[in-house]
């Protein structure tokens, strides 16, 4: 240890203050290193230890049984009193003791007396095939398995829930809980158009744009609107690809749901006129002037309008005319025959018609449904009844309105006899559960309800309307509820909302002296 004490002295500059208690720190983790290094040679093999220019022995292993942390910290001991004791034989100025070796020598110490090892604690066990397959809730067991929220499956069962095979690709659709194969999810969520059968594309920024009819929520792409598809000139919806319409020949083209309901001609419309006339009889509104009522063609249609003075037609498709002039006008006389190219073999006959009342006649486009040409015949029978009952110069949303009420309330009782009590339909009398509400007549006694002699409409001969009959019925009765027009769609509705508050009669007893709605 003297060299040790002259080097510090000799050379002060470079002296890293190490003091004896360091030294032998050194020798101890030195010798461990060597130590564990062992050589198999079994040559005992020279060792630098720390930074002295001595050459030590790696030592020998020790007999000693003792265990080795035990041995390591007397050691420890020993070279603390032997550091300690270096220190006090010093002069003031040489000792190198610091608190920085106190420091040291009390975490060496303390890491010596807590456990040689750390703590380890072992993670719970899993014997293989504790997973359980969230598909088929059997065992995993060894093999491949998928992992996807939360959950373990066999990759034969992660399957699709719309498709029900399983998902192989990378990237799959989520909804809730349940998996899709992406291609299934765009089936099940991406509308596709009801007219050209393919996923509706997106618009300029990205969205999908289509357009839907208010009634029959039939969606289509916007493009349909203007490439000729064809539209039914009843119901109004788009010819699909898998379907067929039937042409009319005068422009029109007919679905085949309202083509089971079309009447033809003439002679086919004449019972459901009289079952109308009998209708507003009924109400105590009984029209005794023999009208004639004719089904006509389009173009036949037209020219009367052109022909006729005044009145106001609906534009841009009358369906009915009541005529006020005399004219000669093309009616249907013979159905046409239906094949597989449209209708064929129509027959017309030009008509002379004469003026000996204040109406003329009643025109009516023929291949209409019964219900639809019904409602046209109610509406301009209403007509006929103002003239014939000298109202006169009414404003078109007067008139055009009171007349789609009673349009209205014919289909509302072919349509829904039942939600009224005593709704006049073509064979019954009353047209409200309370008939003073509906009815109309000359003097109070006259709200009750009367019943005509006879009145059978085509339908009960047929024994009954169908469902889709029906639900034509209510679309008209919606197209007449929502119509835009000022004149049809807004006189209805100010006409309704005056028959609701005072009646029926009360309403036209205003209209006679007024012109106007009861407010």
């Amino acid at each position: 240890m003297s060299s040790s004490n002259v080097n510090h002295l000799s050379q002060p500059c470079i002296y890293e203050r190490k003091s004896r208690f360091m030294k032998w720190l050194s020798k101890i983790f030195k010798s461990g290193a060597g130590s564990s290094r062992g050589v198999s040679t079994g040559e005992e093999q020279p060792q630098f230890i720390g930074d002295e220019n001595m050459v030590w022995r790696a030592p020998f292993r020790s007999l000693d049984d003792r265990p080795r942390a035990n041995k390591e910290k007397e050691e420890l001991d020993r070279a603390i009193a032997l550091s300690l004791t270096e220190d006090l034989k010093r002069p003031n100025g040489y000792r190198w003791r610091t608190e920085t070796d106190d420091d040291l020598a009390r975490s060496l110490r303390d890491s010596f007396n807590s456990a040689p090892y750390p703590s380890y604690t072992p993670r719970e066990y899993y014997p293989r095939g504790y997973r359980t397959c969230a598909g088929c809730k059997r065992e995993i067991g060894y093999g491949n398995y998928l992992g996807c929220m939360g959950s373990f499956f066999h990759p034969e069962c992660f399957r699709c829930h719309a498709c029900g095979y399983p998902i192989t690709e990378h990237e799959f659709s989520l909804s809730g809980r349940d998996t899709y194969h992406k291609s299934c999810f765009k089936e099940l969520t991406h509308p596709k158009c009801e007219v050209c059968h393919q996923f509706i594309p997106t618009n300029g920024v990205g969205l999908i744009e289509y357009r839907c009819h208010p009634f029959w929520s039939q969606k289509y792409c916007p493009s349909h609107e203007h490439d000729y598809t064809s539209r039914c000139c009843s119901c109004e919806r788009l010819e699909s690809v898998n379907t067929r319409y039937y042409s009319l020949g005068d422009g029109r083209s007919l679905c085949l749901e309202c083509m089971e309901s079309a009447i033809m001609d003439t002679g086919d419309c004449q019972p459901l006129y009289h079952a109308i006339r009998d209708y507003y009889e009924g109400m105590n509104m009984r029209i005794d002037q023999q009208i004639p009522m004719l089904l006509v063609e389009r173009q036949a249609l037209n020219e009367a309008i052109e022909g006729e003075k005044h009145g106001f037609h609906h534009m841009p498709e009358t369906r009915g005319l009541c005529l006020s002039e005399e004219q000669t006008v093309t009616s249907i006389l013979k159905r046409p025959r239906m094949e597989r190219r449209g209708l064929v073999g129509i027959r017309t006959q030009p008509q002379k018609l004469i003026r000996r009342c204040e109406v003329t006649a009643i025109l009516v486009l023929y291949g209409l449904p019964r219900l639809l040409t019904g409602a046209i015949l109610a509406h301009e029978l209403m007509h006929g009844w103002l003239r014939l009952n000298d109202y006169r110069n009414l404003r078109p949303e007067v008139e055009e309105g009171i007349c789609q009420v009673l349009s209205h309330m014919w289909l509302e009782s072919e349509v829904m006899p039942t939600s009224r009590n005593n709704i006049p339909s073509s064979s019954t009398a009353s047209t409200s559960s309370s008939s003073s509400t509906w009815s109309y007549g000359p003097s109070t006694s006259s709200y009750g309800p009367s019943t005509p002699a006879s009145s059978t409409s085509s339908s009960s001969k047929k024994g009954g309307k169908s469902s889709v009959e029906n639900k034509l019925g209510e679309f008209f009765m919606h197209q007449i509820a929502h119509d835009a027009s000022p004149a049809y769609g807004g006189g209805y509705r100010s006409a309704m909302a005056a028959v609701n508050k005072y009646g029926l009669r009360r309403t036209l007893d205003h209209i006679r002296y007024t012109g106007t709605f009861p407010e």
